[in-house]
């Protein structure tokens, strides 16, 4: 309770700034802000759909067969991640198609949000996964595991810290 209480304060404080600068009511403000996630979410499924499609075409290859346990659950767990990510960035169109002209947008926007940042977090765990299965075929496990480590750092940096340092 404390917590909606706190959100509806917030999303209130954030209409009359929207109203007072850009001359933004509230429903305007949620239909730019959820055309905004649809356009972000286009460029990010664009590459996670394509990952997947990749990775499903893995197992039919010769190469898969010789995969050491390891590497196999490193693929299962990429393939899932993806197929995750995918289904997590596709969820806000789907549920703006079932809420279509409900009055709802608002919600939605705040609901397609939290999706959206779980299907970051999906595609950052198949782009890392990804990466540690390639790498241990091509360079072994500990370079596999050294550069998969900055990468992570990396991202959490670019995609977490960074954008929280701009929101203060």
């Amino acid at each position: 309770m404390v917590v909606e209480v706190e959100r509806t304060r917030a999303c209130t404080r954030d209409d009359e700034w929207n109203t007072r600068h850009r001359d933004e009511v509230p429903l305007r403000r949620a239909d730019r802000n959820f055309a905004e996630l649809l356009q972000e979410l286009r460029v990010v499924l664009t590459g996670v759909q394509i990952l997947f499609g990749f990775l499903l075409t893995l197992s039919f290859s010769e190469r898969f067969t010789r995969l050491d346990g390891f590497q196999h659950t490193v693929f299962v767990v990429t393939l899932t991640a993806a197929a995750l990510a995918s289904t997590l960035l596709v969820a806000p169109v789907a549920a703006h198609r079932m809420a279509f002209q409900r009055g709802r947008k608002r919600e939605l926007v705040r609901w397609a949000h939290q999706l959206a940042l779980a299907g970051l977090g999906a595609l950052a765990l198949t782009l890392s996964s990804g990466l540690l299965l390639v790498l241990d075929i091509a360079a072994g496990r500990a370079v596999a595991s050294a550069v998969t480590g900055a990468m992570l750092v990396a991202t959490l940096v670019l995609w977490v810290l960074v954008p929280l340092h701009l929101r203060r």
